[in-house]
């Protein structure tokens, strides 16, 4: 699973349903929801 920062509970936490997406500028991200139910996003290589 993937860390990402949440903003709602600040701090890192597991991403769930984590799926990888393309940000506007072409940049690669994976997407998911924390256990809060905020949405959470980190980017990646590639």
């Amino acid at each position: 699973m993937t860390e990402a920062y949440c903003v709602k509970c600040k701090k890192k936490v597991e991403m769930q349903d984590g799926k990888e997406t393309t940000t506007k500028n072409g940049r690669k991200a994976m997407k998911g929801k924390c256990s809060c139910g905020t949405t959470v996003m980190r980017f990646i290589k590639g």
